[in-house]
């Protein structure tokens, strides 16, 4: 069974993060995706190493382990979009594409005659998604924009990190998160207009910015300022509207508890040995235990680093208490469930003979994820691209890649 998205054609004109993720998106649901890069040095990420990915004499190659994260499935070719030549080739690919994918600064295409106005006169149907820091608007729009930066200005590092009481600093989290929700987004607003376009006949442009995205992504801390008023504070790794709900210290680690109703609550305080909490006014509801957080959960830590993480979690999960270890990749990769659920895929790779890589968590009950294609090496489809799509003759590639235009 093929992918939901077989027979779509995407033009990948992003690099580093967000464009790519949405690209791969695309890749893993069955379109057909055609990664444009910088002839020579390619993909910014190609480099972000080490690591970078070993042949099979163990040898490093050019290309650094982060851009696999977001390119399989892609085929790569390498343009020189500055020049007349190669802009041509972006037009000529863009006429037969159902999506593109750009993140280049605000109007940086324009000039060279394939922002979206430009391609629309060619490919009326073409869903064009822009991504950029700021948006195409606004005061802001023509800063360059960063994950990191990102997660700082739109509120998420305020509510990340331990609480200044504790001696504690506005953190980011540990993967770049807008970038990832913002390709998600996009991925998800891509399907969304050609959907429409079913009805219309007709492609739109999708201007998705980071900031955007994030401030959207603060979800129930958004909802906790505009609804209740007040500005959330850093909590480590503590909930704001349930307690007890964080990591908590054990005899020889830590351990999660997600403890998410009162029927939960009334388990626990067994398995700790304190029925008295529960006809405490304290703790006797979850508002309650959220008023008095720093009592309760100081109790519950001095009992749980009496036994190890071992013995607590057993304990927990006998009573369908939600819980869990803090692991490390090690750990998660070599998880039963992570395992069972087909989470890690293998797929062939020239250089290095097989490639191991996170796999789509999306499940299908007919449609398959693509899996056939490994990240590309650059400028691998360079030649098949320009002469099956595009008839060019082996003599006019040979022009083109001896004046570096591919």
């Amino acid at each position: 069974m093929s992918g939901p998205l077989t027979g779509f054609k995407v033009l990948d004109m992003s690099r580093i993060l967000a464009g790519p993720w949405a690209g791969q998106m695309l890749a893993d649901l069955g379109a057909e995706v055609i990664k444009i890069e910088r002839p020579g040095p390619g993909d910014d990420t190609r480099h972000w190493g080490p690591p970078y990915l070993r042949d099979k004499d163990g040898k490093d190659s050019d290309d650094a382990a982060y851009f696999f994260c977001a390119n399989r499935g892609k085929q790569s070719v390498t343009v020189d979009i500055t020049q007349p030549e190669g802009q041509e080739i972006i037009r000529q690919l863009a006429s037969q594409c159902d999506a593109l994918i750009e993140n280049y600064k605000v109007g940086g295409l324009a000039k060279y005659g394939l922002d979206y106005p430009s391609l629309q006169q060619l490919n009326p149907q073409l869903v064009y998604c822009s991504i950029t820091g700021f948006g195409q608007t606004g005061p802001y729009a023509g800063r360059p924009g960063y994950d990191f930066l990102i997660q700082g200005m739109a509120g998420l590092m305020s509510l990340t990190g331990e609480p200044d009481s504790q001696g504690g600093s506005p953190v980011k989290v540990g993967v770049a998160v807008t970038d990832l929700l913002t390709g998600l987004y996009a991925a998800n607003a891509i399907q969304g207009a050609l959907l429409e376009r079913n009805q219309s006949g007709l492609g739109q442009y999708i201007d998705l910015a980071l900031l955007d995205v994030q401030v959207a992504a603060l979800a129930n801390q958004a909802s906790n300022y505009l609804i209740g008023g007040e500005i959330p504070q850093r909590l480590g790794n503590a909930h704001p509207n349930i307690v007890p709900y964080q990591a908590f210290s054990t005899a020889d680690g830590h351990i999660i508890l997600a403890v998410g109703n009162q029927g939960q609550f009334e388990r626990l305080c067994q398995i700790l040995g304190k029925p008295d909490w529960l006809k405490d006014q304290r703790y006797h509801s979850n508002s309650a235990r959220v008023e008095n957080r720093q009592q309760l959960c100081t109790q519950i830590s001095q009992l749980l680093e009496k036994r190890s993480s071992e013995d607590w979690l057993a304990a927990f999960e006998q009573q369908q208490i939600p819980c869990g270890p803090i692991n490390t990749l090690e750990q998660v990769f070599n998880d039963p469930q992570v395992l069972a659920r087909n989470m890690l895929v293998n797929i062939e790779e020239r250089r290095s003979g097989e490639l191991t890589l996170a796999a789509n968590p999306i499940n299908y009950s007919r449609s398959q994820i693509n899996y056939s294609v490994p990240p590309p090496e650059l400028g691998s489809s360079t030649e098949s691209i320009l002469s099956n799509y595009l008839e060019y003759s082996a003599m006019d590639i040979a022009e083109l890649r001896g004046r570096s235009i591919i």
